[in-house]
């Protein structure tokens, strides 16, 4: 009777003893094992014992974003035994190396997908898990999940050969002489005086003989350097029903023939193009700028401002060793304004725009695999100094490939500047669900004419930036543009508005 009582306070035993074989946790106490089984019987034997194993916990490749379709095995951090919360391996999801962690205790039994793979499907089994203290070197691969088939590229039906028509076709072109491709203002000055245009050179683009050309040759007959060769014509043969060969052939003077540029499927010839794969974010990034450009009707507002008194604030602020830069008041003056402004502060989904509770701004980073867009979360309630820090924090993460899913997913307002790179303006393509982003171009020296205090013109020299910013016009109209950027401008001229 207390052998049954025990068996029954540990439900994951008796699943075990009454048959019903299933995922079981490896996080299993052997002591709790070991009493509970009577008679002198010891967890060794419990284990033993083939009936009485469980599956071991597959290891799935994982969805980490929700863009995510394919990922790549970086690096494996485990080979043997695995605690829970151990970092098991890398993974190159379509924004970044995400860390994944193990859920339970165990061993690492088989590694089904080897470091270096890439485009791993969801879903797809990359690695096994069994209890400690299993024969697990030779626990077999389950085949109901495995990692998907390679995908063949469907072969390419090849035309059916057409028939051969055995129709005697007559040679124009006689050997040693040239064929040139005329122009119809050439041709017609050819005919008139009896010329052939193997007489004379070419010069136009890509072999053809222009008006020029033949000008140049009637010249010459007329100065006797050259005679009358247009060959005479040959009889004219009796008229038969006209072939498909006849009725397809082209011109007395063809298209001369001209090498290709590249040959696909020839890497290493002479000439050829070289394919480069695209990594898992390159793909992901082409495939939303091209949905974004062809579905999302873009919209676009310019405007200049002031960068004096943000230059001497942050001048200020350097004399007391607080070091930000230009981007940092830009972002909080778009914050602050989205605050000001919560019409602009909304999202497409697909179905309508959506008010949005958050200001989270999307700041675009280059990196060696493309721009990604960290977070600054709730910018408008943050300091310059806060932003500036997270700003730094976040690139370095970004350029690192280690961003977290939940510091690139989100954001209501993207800002994308380039003017570090030299660029005076652009503009950028919106990154959905988001409604509106902001291209910002470098800030340069510019002399504008102004009146001093007694009407006097003057010229004076200003610090102008130019910004665009991109909207959804189902969302946000020209007019609700038009006024965001007045905002923005006033709030970043003076900055006193900022704090």
């Amino acid at each position: 009777m207390a052998a049954s009582w025990r068996l029954g306070c540990d439900p994951r035993l008796l699943r075990y003893l009454v048959g019903f074989p299933g995922r079981r946790s490896v996080g299993l106490v052997k002591g709790a094992l070991g009493w509970s089984v009577s008679r002198g019987a010891n967890w060794r034997w419990f284990h033993s014992t083939q009936w009485l194993r469980g599956d071991p916990i597959k290891i799935l490749m994982p969805s980490l974003s929700p863009t995510m379709e394919e990922g790549n095995i970086v690096k494996w951090l485990k080979k043997e035994a695995v605690s829970a919360g151990d970092a098991l391996c890398e993974i190159e999801t379509d924004k970044a190396v995400v860390t994944l962690d193990a859920s339970d205790d165990g061993i690492l039994a088989k590694i089904v997908v080897e470091e270096g793979s890439k485009n791993i499907r969801l879903g797809s089994l990359i690695g096994l898990i069994v209890e400690e203290g299993e024969d697990w070197k030779h626990v077999e691969i389950p085949k109901d999940v495995g990692p998907p088939p390679p995908v063949s590229k469907p072969s390419e039906p090849r035309p059916s050969p057409e028939p051969q028509i055995s129709i005697p076709v007559k040679k124009e072109h006689i050997p040693g002489t040239l064929r040139f491709r005329l122009s119809p203002a050439a041709r017609n000055i050819l005919e008139k005086h009896s010329l052939d245009a193997s007489q004379g050179t070419a010069t136009g683009p890509r072999g053809i003989f222009t008006k020029e050309d033949a000008l140049k040759l009637v010249q010459l007959k007329q100065t006797g350097k050259i005679t009358e060769s247009r060959p005479t014509p040959a009889p004219t043969a009796t008229p038969t029903a006209p072939s498909p060969l006849q009725a397809t052939a082209g011109p007395s003077y063809p298209r001369p023939v001209i090498p290709p540029v590249s040959t696909p499927g020839q890497p290493n010839a002479v000439g050829t193009f070289t394919e480069i794969p695209a990594s898992n974010i390159r793909r992901v990034i082409a495939k939303r700028l091209t949905e974004s450009k062809s579905t999302v009707p873009h919209a676009y507002a310019t405007a200049d401002c002031d960068l004096g008194a943000v230059l001497k604030v942050r001048q200020d602020l350097v004399k007391d060793d607080i070091k930000v830069s230009v981007n940092d008041f830009i972002i909080k003056a778009a914050a602050v304004t989205l605050k000001q402004m919560p019409d602009v502060n909304v999202s497409w989904d697909g179905e309508g725009p959506k008010q949005l509770p958050f200001i989270d701004i999307s700041v675009a980073v280059a990196t060696d695999k493309g721009l990604l867009t960290p977070i600054i979360k709730d910018a408008a309630a943050k300091g310059i100094q806060e932003i500036a820090d997270s700003v730094k924090a976040l690139s370095k993460k970004a350029r690192d490939g280690k961003l977290l899913p939940e510091e690139y997913q989100g954001g209501s307002f993207s800002i994308s500047n380039l003017g570090m790179f030299g660029i005076d303006e652009f503009t950028a393509v919106i990154n959905p669900p988001q409604a509106c982003i902001l291209a910002v171009g470098r800030f340069r020296p510019v002399l504008k004419l102004t009146e001093d205090e007694e009407g006097n013109a003057k010229l004076q020299q200003r610090q102008l930036i130019t910004v665009t910013m991109s909207s959804d016009s189902r969302v946000v109209d020209d007019e609700l543009a038009t006024r965001f950027l007045k905002s923005f401008k006033a709030n970043l001229e003076n900055p006193i508005r900022l704090a």
